[in-house]
């Protein structure tokens, strides 16, 4: 009886081979869910195009800077101390520092190092703040025309992109008070002492006068004025630091103490 039923129960049941050969039902390709997918894939691609031009790209583009800026100083340090004579040791005061005619544009005329951005952190200002300066894998960083040089009674204002083509003021909300800010030229090394930061609008034009914010006032202080773009990824508003002259040095009587160690690593790199 057992036997019986059991055949029976398998005589009824389907046949295995014959469910292995049903075919699935497709659902119908929906216009929506490649539209969806399409879109999914694009933005992957954005991504990582932005990925590639944000890190990457500015990787590259800041060692390019570095070596540049690099290539310049070497230059005017060899021609300034290619005379042993010229190298005396440092007097107590050197008296007022050497103030460059403003170059032509898109020339470089100086190097700026600071430290707080790290010890490998230097790049080349060249004169004009277009992009063939600013996206540039020779210089970055651009003076404003008409605002003064290095040295000079007034204001020395420069800019550089915050998070592209090089980030040279990447780290520009990190200053602290006091942080020293180099610019080496042709003449000699000029020390700035950073002071403030503020927040302004893009046409917030005031921030490039001889007296910063009182364009009214005759200048008496040098004073250093750096600008980016604020928030990052983002041009909504201008974060300018700005940095008081502290003294200056000529080439030849060699950088000042704390930048030793990174014109030492120039010159053997």
């Amino acid at each position: 009886m057992t036997d019986e039923a059991e055949f029976r129960g398998a005589a009824h049941a389907p046949d295995a081979r014959h469910r292995s050969r049903t075919k699935k039902v497709r659902r119908p390709v929906s216009v929506i869910g490649v539209l969806g997918e399409l879109l999914i894939t694009a933005g992957a691609v954005v991504l990582l195009f932005l990925g590639w031009q944000l890190w990457w790209n500015d990787m590259m583009m800041a060692n390019s800077q570095s070596q540049a800026s690099t290539d310049i100083s070497r230059h005017w340090i060899e021609k300034a101390t290619k005379d042993p004579a010229a190298v005396k040791p440092a007097p107590a005061d050197y008296g007022d520092p050497v103030i460059a005619t403003a170059p032509a544009e898109t020339e470089p005329f100086a190097v700026l190092y600071i430290p707080r951005f790290g010890a490998n952190y230097h790049r080349t200002i060249a004169e004009g703040i277009k992009t063939n300066v600013l996206n540039s894998p020779r210089t970055g960083i651009g003076h404003y025309p008409g605002t003064q040089m290095p040295g000079e009674v007034g204001n020395f204002a420069i800019a550089s992109h915050r998070s592209a083509n090089g980030g040279g003021m990447h780290l520009i909300n990190e200053f602290q008070l006091g942080d020293p800010i180099y610019v080496q030229t042709a003449d000699g090394y000029f020390t700035y002492r950073f002071r403030d930061l503020q927040y302004v609008p893009p046409t917030a034009a005031t921030v490039l006068a001889s007296v910063p914010g009182r364009p009214d006032l005759a200048p008496v202080d040098r004073i250093i004025t750096l600008t980016s773009c604020n928030p990052l990824l983002s041009t909504a508003e201008r974060i300018v630091a700005y940095g008081v002259f502290e003294s200056w040095r000529p080439l030849s009587a060699g950088p000042p103490a704390d930048l030793a160690p990174i014109i030492a690593a120039q010159a053997q790199g």
